[in-house]
């Protein structure tokens, strides 16, 4: 005596049926008010849930599309409550910077450790060493490492030079916050480094402290500019014999901005394997890369 084949989609069709069933009592919606926002017959939902009955992927769509959810994630193990923090995940992305910043300030509220994680932030003048010691020390901690102009430059498809001259000061701002955000999105543990500059705009800094453990690497001005000139860059002297003055004001207007951060390191009269020992020293010291039980 023969048998008909196995349904090979009966399994499938059982992971579907939970799936959905579970994600609608997760939200507290009935078959019918599921049935309303999604276009779906109650007769068929019921179906769908009892594991009977083919869908097709338009109607599986309309069913994801209501709860919410990828259309994958109707087949996948996950719980509920794992969908419910990637649903919040992109409600976050999604809403307007000044809602992200109130978001970002309540979890702060209730546990900075947790949500700087183990992400470390550099910052300072240009020159400070902020690419080669983060460089070095992302390779001596096993660490990503994320230059945000670099980022930019990648995203756009042209030089920050181009980015300012084409989108303004505030636009290049803008894209610089957004960065911010797909660079925390992305990583848990990394050290970033940013334009000197940054922490003159309030919004994008406040993002900076409340997201990453932040060390200030300090130089002297005349080793800011020696740096600067080293690396090819004569822009700072050429032609303007006041640069030297006008980075000593730079330097002091920003040291309030720079002392917000968690904390420093003193590159200045030393090689750069000792600044490097100091900053991991730095970043044990404070436990920037412990798991936070939080």
């Amino acid at each position: 005596m023969t048998h008909p084949p196995s349904d090979p989609a009966v399994p499938l069709k059982g992971l579907l049926a939970v799936r959905v069933r579970a994600l609608r009592q997760a939200q507290k919606l009935s078959r019918r008010a599921l049935s309303e926002r999604s276009g779906v017959s109650p007769r068929y939902l019921a179906q769908l849930e009892a594991g009977a009955g083919n869908i097709s992927i338009t109607l599986l769509q309309k069913i994801a599309v209501a709860l919410e959810v990828p259309v994958q994630g109707l087949l996948s193990d996950d719980t509920p409550e794992d969908h419910e923090v990637q649903r919040i995940g992109q409600l976050y992305l999604d809403a307007p910077e000044a809602v992200q910043r109130k978001v970002r300030q309540l979890l702060a509220a209730q546990n900075p450790a947790a949500l700087r994680s183990g992400r470390i932030c550099l910052i300072g003048l240009r020159g400070a060493g902020k690419s080669t010691l983060g460089r070095m020390a992302s390779e001596a901690l096993h660490l990503p490492f994320v230059e945000l102009n670099r980022r930019i430059e990648d995203e756009t498809g042209m030089p920050v030079a181009e980015v300012i001259a084409l989108y303004g000061q505030d636009g290049y701002r803008r894209m610089e916050a957004q960065a911010i955000s797909r660079v925390v999105a992305a990583h848990d543990r990394l050290i970033l480094a940013v334009a000197g500059g940054l922490v003159a705009e309030e919004t994008t800094y406040q993002q900076v402290l409340e997201q990453f453990h932040t060390i200030w690497l300090q130089a002297s001005p005349a080793e800011h500019m020696q740096r600067v000139r080293a690396q090819g860059d004569l822009r700072p002297m050429e032609g303007n014999p006041a640069a030297m003055q006008q980075l000593k004001s730079l330097l002091q207007a920003r040291v309030p901005l720079y002392e917000r951060a968690e904390a420093r390191v003193d590159t200045s009269n030393k090689t750069v394997n000792a600044s490097l020992n100091d900053l991991i020293k730095v970043i044990a010291a404070g436990g920037f890369l412990q798991r936070s039980s939080g």
